[in-house]
């Protein structure tokens, strides 16, 4: 595959015009991060209020990720990844034009929404490569689409400073971030005329059953809901925070009315579930072998996430203003170094995924870069303003790859668990990604960076544990080619062998 990667026709076309389409929703979503202490001094924001800002701008993610899921499964990844490419210039433009607290409140609320284009790729990928592949595909997609985290922070400063005579001499971020937006609309148009869903003659397959994914047991009918509860919590966390001192965003009353609207919307979705699988649950419905697969696998992956994409989503978020504080840099500067993180982007996810695809064991993989990643947060948790910057960003370096070669290898499986509910289950383990980044930071917006580090090591060694005893390696992972394109007599086989 590495031979053929560029050579821009047939599948290898799809990948690309693929991933930078991630790519641009990765720089629309973090086009706020390079410029939080200068919108800060410009906007007169408390500090309480910039780093609430940046819980906002993951929350909607998790819904989003989710409901984008089902639409992808619905519709098929070209429509679905146009369409959201096209609406990012609506977060991007409301940024641009904000004039207080509560106008960025909203406004990173809605791209969060952006941030939900993940997913959708991950079920284009799935159709153009074999599993055997799965693994290096999808972390080129998720690597160098992330890859637009570290074009957010290292080139809108400077396209900011550079433009400044156009805003009187200061930083001219609303023309960068506004900027960020139109380009994305704009390539979701060409998107939608240059690509197409599936290979010729391969049939895209949809799921039978709309609203809510289908399941296979009753044990993960129950895991599922448990699941959508934790997102539900991470909504709610988010409520309390807006609520408190130094922000008042909502009043008091206006959370308990937001919490019991969420509420309201986990009894909803259970409702939905229930509906999708009431034949199973009632005992009329009971699946083949072949048919099968285990919520609790895809519960354990969203654990993943939360501690590699969870981890990154918080340190790209809050690395520029620590770098900036901690060593006295201006925020150009600051942004520069902290863009190191995202920048392995490149060559992380991507090797996260070959790793994967050539150890032999996904299992394992997971469960050795899980440790990886808990030694890198633990390191970073030592950085001080005595550190020299060089250490401090190989630190940070080392945490950083750590964590992205995570994310591949995490979706080196996902895609394996249910071809035709791929959207979905990849929508419930990004979901949890950004579970994860409202989590660390909100327990940073409550703390200090040491702190974060440390809660990230830990969760990081506990989720190495999980997978060690628990994770389990997924059927047909290194195949040559997907079940369904597989000739009918050998699928007949293969079902037979799976029911015996």
């Amino acid at each position: 595959m590495l031979k053929k990667l560029f050579s821009f026709s047939g599948r290898y076309s799809i990948l690309h015009k693929t991933w930078f389409a991630f790519f641009l929703t990765f720089v629309c979503w973090f086009n706020f991060a390079p410029f939080a202490t200068t919108i800060g001094k410009q906007l007169q924001l408390a500090p309480e209020q910039i780093k609430t800002l940046a819980i906002c701008n993951l929350a909607l993610t998790i819904p989003a990720r989710i409901i984008i899921g089902m639409l992808l499964d619905r519709f098929g990844p070209r429509r679905t990844y146009s369409m959201l490419l096209i609406f990012a210039a609506v977060p991007c433009l409301a940024t641009a034009l904000s004039q207080d607290f509560n106008q960025l409140v909203i406004s990173r609320l809605l791209m969060g929404i952006v941030g939900s284009g993940f997913v959708v790729g991950i079920r284009m990928v799935s159709e153009w490569f074999p599993p055997k592949e799965m693994g290096i595909a999808q972390g080129i997609y998720g690597g160098w689409g992330n890859f637009g985290a570290f074009g957010a922070e290292f080139a809108l400063p400077i396209l900011a400073v550079s433009t400044s005579f156009l805003a009187g001499g200061a930083s001219n971020w609303r023309f960068a971030i506004a900027l960020t937006g139109i380009i994305a609309a704009i390539y979701g148009v060409i998107y939608y005329n240059s690509v197409q869903d599936t290979p010729p003659g391969k049939v895209y397959k949809k799921p039978k059953k709309n609203g809510s994914l289908e399941v296979t047991s009753v044990k993960s009918f129950w895991a599922m809901i448990i699941s959508n509860f934790g997102l539900i919590f991470a909504l709610g966390l988010l409520a309390w925070r807006l609520e408190q001192k130094n922000i008042h965003f909502l009043t008091l009353s206006q959370m308990y009315l937001a919490w019991l609207l969420l509420a309201a919307l986990f009894a909803y979705q259970t409702y939905k579930a229930w509906q999708v699988n009431r034949e199973l649950l009632i005992g009329k419905k009971t699946y083949a072998a072949s048919e099968r697969f285990q919520f609790g696998q895809v519960a354990l992956l969203e654990f993943t996430y939360v501690t590699n994409f969870g981890s990154e989503l918080a340190a790209v978020s809050m690395l520029p203003a620590f770098f900036e504080k901690t060593f006295g840099l201006e925020h150009v500067v600051a942004g520069m170094i902290a863009a190191t993180y995202p920048f392995l982007n490149l060559i992380s996810r991507p090797s996260g995924g070959l790793i994967s695809d050539k150890f032999g064991s996904r299992k394992w993989t997971m469960t050795i870069i899980s440790v990886g990643i808990g030694i890198g947060y633990l390191m970073t948790h030592f950085i001080n303003s005595s550190w020299p910057i060089p250490l401090a960003i190989a630190a940070t370096m080392f945490a950083a790859y750590c964590a992205q070669a995570g994310c591949g290898a995490t979706y080196g499986i996902v895609p394996l668990i249910k071809k035709e509910a791929t959207g979905q289950i990849a929508g419930n383990v990004g979901a949890y990604g950004n579970f994860g980044g409202v989590v660390y930071l909100t327990i940073f917006s409550l703390t200090d960076a040491p702190t974060l580090f440390t809660t990230m090591a830990i969760a990081a060694f506990i989720c190495a544990f999980m997978c060690a005893f628990f994770l389990k390696e997924p059927q047909g992972s290194f195949a040559a080619a997907d079940e369904s394109e597989l000739p009918e007599t050998a699928t007949k086989n293969s079902t037979v062998l799976l029911e015996e």
